[in-house]
């Protein structure tokens, strides 16, 4: 289930509840900018499936997001608990960064957890099989995995280039619950 987890952005970085309402959440996100959409991700993916499978897979809906947004690349991140980089992936996507490109998740599986700092708050948000997710270029964010990672996103980028970041320096990613305590 979808859920949106608010703080502070500042020390002591106090929670400030938990929303579950899907609608109420997109209201909390549109002021940063950051959309949230409800797709259909019902393809059954076997656990050897390749991103070429994947893709496939959701061929029409990649087709789509390519088209709308002026896409001209993509790939798949698929991370399980027994995937032999889960625990370097999670670290790199720990450290608050930002994108010169939008941030275009398609979650087809699982979940993982975004945090979104913007407008003196961290939104913590879990995102699950179905879940479209547009962060716009610029936006403040890291991601958790979880300590046991469970999800296949397919990403979208308007360079041939993929994901690059632009780590911030900041600590505050420290500071806020982990995934597994955050919601």
């Amino acid at each position: 289930m979808t859920a949106l987890a608010l703080y502070d952005d500042r020390p002591p970085h106090a929670p400030h509840g938990t929303i579950i309402d899907r609608d109420a959440i997109a209201v909390a996100l549109a002021p940063a900018g950051v959309r949230l959409e409800q797709w259909d991700a019902c393809a059954i993916l076997p656990s050897d499936a390749d991103d070429a499978a994947i893709l496939s897979a959701y061929g029409a809906d990649v087709a789509r997001l390519k088209a709308a947004g002026g896409y001209q690349s993509c790939d798949v991140v698929r991370l399980t608990p027994h995937h032999p980089q889960r625990v370097e992936m999670r670290a790199k996507f720990l450290a608050e960064h930002v994108h010169d490109d939008d941030e275009v998740r398609f979650f087809v599986e699982g979940s993982g957890l975004f945090y979104i700092r913007a407008n003196g708050a961290v939104m913590a948000l879990e995102c699950t099989a179905g879940d479209l997710i547009v962060l716009p270029a610029g936006t403040h964010h890291w991601f958790d995995t979880g300590a046991e990672p469970h999800f296949t996103a397919i990403r979208l980028f308007t360079t041939p280039d993929g994901w690059v970041a632009r780590f911030t320096g900041d600590e505050i990613a420290k500071a806020i619950p982990l995934y597994d305590g955050a919601l």
